[in-house]
């Protein structure tokens, strides 16, 4: 579902719980994160998010992890650990059986990778398959990491490249080249696990976090930018991006959801003119288990790149955090 019609559809969530709030619940429908989260007592909060989305990848195995990876990423997103999940199915009755053991075998198999476990499951007869988890994780109550905080001059790190929306789309058209699908699909698969870790070591100086999924960088940013009330700025020389996202573009591989994320994004994004058409195009485009983004201190920026680096994790310093219009994104 597109950010315009999921606003409209929440509007009477948020007039139901409006002044029902408990203190406890210290992320829920007021200021939207990247998971719910409740206190439990003064040194545990339980985190809990919940996605699911129909294949992206022929391989009912790759397609099992990648939802599994997706569906973790939120609770990394806010600085917890997942504990267990339970899977999200819905599966049609006119296929083999053993194609849904595979993708539970994919989903289970980056579950346990992550440290958690599968407790159980739902599952319904659907016209075409879907999967994804609810997952619970544990956090600090002062050591949440929301998307709120940036503060201007931070610097604006991502965890992994973008363009999974538009191979994927190639990808069930037949035009995607072996090697691009392939590279989408280990970055797809890769947990932001150590990635969190790396950026929760560095209590204090990273400001705000949040991940990068369905509504492109161009409006997860702006979601963090709204909420830490500053702009953010991107330099798309420095922004990564997967082998073939460019010619994907080119092509016109344009997933739905990139239609949607433009039109609602764009009134708050302001894009340099000497851009290539490609780059507008892949800050909109959907992205499935994207990365992180983070806005970190800049005294503790190298110190972060270094940790990254000793982990052999892949990390890129794509902008800055403005002094500028809150919620806007600008983008050079």
């Amino acid at each position: 579902m597109g950010p315009e019609a999921l606003a409209q559809v929440l509007r009477p969530l948020h007039e139901i719980f409006a002044l029902a709030s408990p203190p406890e619940l210290l992320s829920g429908l007021d200021e939207p994160d990247d998971a719910a989260v409740w206190r439990l007592d003064a040194e545990r909060a339980i985190v809990l998010t919940a996605d699911f989305f129909p294949p992206v990848v022929d391989d009912p195995y790759h397609y099992g992890a990648i939802a599994a990876a997706n569906s973790l990423s939120d609770v990394y997103a806010m600085g917890a650990d997942p504990l267990f999940a339970i899977n999200l199915v819905g599966f049609p009755d006119n296929l083999e059986p053993e194609i849904l053991a595979e993708i539970l075998r994919g989903g289970a198999d980056k579950i346990r990778q992550a440290g958690a476990v599968i407790a159980g499951g739902h599952t319904v007869v659907d016209q075409e398959p879907k999967y994804g988890l609810a997952v619970l994780g544990i956090v600090h109550p002062d050591r949440i990491l929301g998307k709120g905080g940036a503060l201007p001059g931070d610097a604006l790190l991502l965890t992994k490249p973008l363009g999974t929306g538009l191979i994927t789309t190639a990808h069930k058209r037949g035009k995607v080249a072996e090697g691009d699908l392939a590279a989408a699909i280990e970055s797809m698969e890769h947990l932001s696990r150590d990635a969190s870790r790396i950026l929760r070591s560095f209590a204090g100086d990273v400001h705000a976090l949040t991940d990068v999924t369905g509504f492109g960088l161009a409006g997860h940013a702006h979601e963090m930018a709204h909420q830490s009330r500053v702009s953010l700025g991107f330099r798309w020389s420095d922004v990564p991006i997967l082998p073939g996202s460019e010619k994907y573009a080119r092509d016109g591989m344009l997933a739905g959801g990139l239609t949607r994320n433009e039109k609602y994004y764009t009134k708050w994004a302001r894009f340099s003119g000497s851009l290539p058409l490609a780059a507008r195009v892949i800050l909109f485009d959907p992205q499935t288990s994207g990365g992180l983004l983070a806005a970190v201190a800049p005294e503790a920026l190298d110190g972060v790149l270094a940790a990254f680096k000793r982990a052999g994790e892949r990390v890129f310093r794509i902008g800055e955090v403005l002094d500028g219009a809150p919620g806007g994104i600008e983008v050079s």
